[in-house]
């Protein structure tokens, strides 16, 4: 007993590496991480009670002649370490394999964070991209130009992208284009007059009117589609049009190109929308975007050239690199269209994740996120009525979203009960 207490060291040392442990044992074999013992102390009568915790165990000279025997393999045995009241399980198996520490937040909740960061990099990327966006108008006042920049850019990533197989690149035949090509028709019309409007008055301003999309959304479901729409969506939708009315009426930065702009560009995603939903082909949204990216590129290359193109030419292009420089305004407009199409990619793969209430919660509070900042950042003086208008048209939104959302989840269940009776 002696010899082999002078092989014991009963203080903290490092934890006992079982990867080199081996040796000729039983072949069932057990493990507790702390069992209580009683040691006699050397040449005296008193005895003291000790915790043998493999957690402090050092086999000291031992280590080095077990190192040099051969490892043998060990049937599979389980035991809960509940003498010093942890969770950890203690697996012994082929070539003794413990099991980890209790796991953290991240590793116990993968998918929240996951979800969450998609949101965070979402909202980020929004903004950055509307902020980069108006300074750029500020001194470049060229939207058909840019929304071809925008797109240009975008398209570039997706070929880069294709040709490294990140992704695959999914193949597209005659009637595929067919069915994609109104929705890219859409598309162009939408990004191109948001960009009008953009220039024309202030981010938030914008936002604020592009709010109004759910109810040309209702609209266009109700006399197009022929879907009845609930009288209470459309209740839901009164303070929007109402909120966006107060908000225009006082608007400092109005005028009726923006305003315009903005209403055209609702109309067209909202048709973009009932297009989306008839080309639904079962390809991923990651190519169906990047089909759609390099086919609105072709519809808006003509206003681009036939509308600015003189312009340009002649001041608009030297006029841009005298203030700004020629390194400056090169690489503005080349994050621009990175930011763009990096913040639609990552909506598009955030709201697969998410269910259509989150969906419908975190589209509003992006437009929070984008008018919120865009006031800090860019200084827009706003009138009171100008601000409730805006605070009433979101919570009109998100009314209408919640109302939407339920419903949807309403008619999803009723339909899996039909199948399931």
């Amino acid at each position: 007993m002696v010899s082999m207490m002078s092989h014991l060291s009963l203080h903290h040392a490092k934890p006992f590496n079982f990867s080199n442990f081996s040796s000729r044992i039983s072949p069932t074999l057990a493990l507790r991480t702390s069992q209580p013992v009683v040691l006699p102390l050397r040449n005296s009568p008193e005895k003291i009670p000790s915790e043998f915790s493999g957690k402090h165990l050092r086999f000291s000279g031992w280590d080095q002649l077990l190192r040099r025997r051969g490892s043998v393999q060990i049937p599979v045995v389980k035991a809960a370490a509940a003498a010093d009241g942890s969770d950890q399980e203690i697996e012994i198996s082929e070539g003794l394999k413990i099991a980890e520490a209790p796991k953290s937040f991240a590793e116990r909740f993968p998918a929240p964070l996951v979800t969450g960061f998609f949101f965070f990099t979402w909202y980020f990327l929004n903004v950055i991209f509307n902020i980069l966006n108006k300074k750029v108008y500020n001194y470049f006042p060229y939207p058909y130009f840019v929304s071809v920049v925008h797109l240009l850019v975008g398209v570039t990533y997706c070929l880069i992208s294709w040709s490294i197989g990140l992704p695959k690149r999914a193949p597209i035949n005659k009637d595929l284009l067919g069915v994609l090509t109104p929705v890219a028709a859409c598309h162009a019309l939408g990004h191109v007059m948001s960009n009008v409007s953009f220039a024309a008055v202030a981010v938030s301003f914008t936002h604020t009117i592009k709010a109004l999309e759910p109810f040309f959304s209702a609209a266009a479901s109700q006399f197009v589609l022929g879907h009845q729409i609930p009288f209470s969506l459309w209740l839901s939708l009164a303070p929007v049009v109402l909120g966006v009315s107060m908000a225009s009426l006082t608007e400092l930065s109005f005028n009726w190109l923006g305003f315009t702009s903005a209403m055209i560009s609702n109309i067209s995603f909202t048709y973009r929308s009932i297009y989306s939903k008839k080309a639904m082909t079962g390809m991923d949204s990651t190519n169906v975007y990047a089909y759609i990216s390099i086919i609105a590129l072709l519809f808006c290359l003509p206003p681009a050239i036939l509308i600015e193109g003189p312009k340009l030419m002649q001041y608009g292009f030297r006029d841009a690199i005298a203030k700004v420089g020629m390194v400056k305004f090169v690489s503005d407009l080349f994050w621009i269209g990175m930011f763009y199409h990096l913040y639609n990619q990552i909506a598009t793969n955030t709201l697969e994740r998410v269910a259509p209430l989150t969906h419908a919660v975190g589209n509003v509070l992006k437009r929070v996120f984008v008018i919120g900042f865009s006031i800090i950042v860019f200084g827009n003086r706003i009138s009171t009525q100008t601000g409730i208008g805006t605070a009433i048209a979101i919570a009109g939104v998100a009314m209408y979203s919640l109302i939407k959302a339920n419903l949807e989840e309403q008619k999803k269940k009723t339909a899996e009960k039909a199948k399931t009776s």
